[in-house]
């Protein structure tokens, strides 16, 4: 009788080392041109979206003016990190001691309610956000208008307080050179009605996307 013997198994073969030098250089090449692009991709979307961090600000000023039927204040201070602004929500009550004008004692701070608070020392605290998060001002240049302005005061139906002089009326954020083709100019405009209007100051008035006069 024949008896089947089975094939005898071919001895598998391992990697050479140039096959795996060969791959490890691949790979590195391949991270050496994802990374920066990855990267870039990455700071152009942070970049994109710190219009809404700044919006957010103007936005929650005016709502907690209306919801707390006060007069409120959204105020910008550099930010040493980044180079771009902090923003701190106060409000304040009108009372015979205060009329809550910007040189008044009153407001509310981050960690004391405002002075007549009806909710007394529970009431509403002052909100403060960092812009450590935003991309750095070499990336993204902010800049308001009237020069030097950092401050927008509501009233307690949510519109702009037109007693303070030197009110913020617009935020404008310009992308680097590198990143110009990339990231939009964009604008906050701040309306008399207390609205922040995202739009691009670079167009003519009679395109829809262009900041209000």
């Amino acid at each position: 009788m024949f008896q089947l013997t089975p094939p005898a198994r071919r001895r598998q073969r391992g990697l050479t080392l140039l096959e795996l030098l060969l791959g490890l250089t691949i790979f590195a090449f391949m991270l050496a041109i994802g990374l920066p692009n990855a990267s870039n991709w990455l700071l152009s979307n942070r970049a994109r979206s710190a219009s809404e961090f700044y919006a957010d600000g103007f936005s929650l000023a005016r709502r907690q003016a209306v919801m707390h039927n006060s007069f409120s204040r959204i105020s910008l201070t550099p930010n040493v990190n980044s180079g771009q602004m902090d923003w701190q929500v106060d409000i304040c009550f009108v009372s015979p001691a205060t009329q809550c004008g910007a040189a008044e004692a009153g407001w509310s701070s981050v960690t004391a309610a405002a002075a007549n608070d009806p909710e007394g020392a529970a009431g509403y605290k002052s909100v403060f956000r960092a812009a450590d998060a935003l991309p750095n001002s070499e990336v993204l240049l902010p800049s308001t208008q009237p020069p030097g302005s950092s401050q927008v005061y509501y009233t307690p139906i949510g519109w702009v307080d037109t007693r303070f002089g030197q009110r913020l009326n617009s935020l404008r954020l310009d992308p680097a050179t590198r990143y110009a083709s990339e990231v939009p100019v964009v604008a906050l405009v701040i309306t008399l009605a207390g609205m922040a209007s995202k739009c691009d100051p670079r167009l003519a008035v009679t395109d829809t996307r262009a900041c209000p006069p």
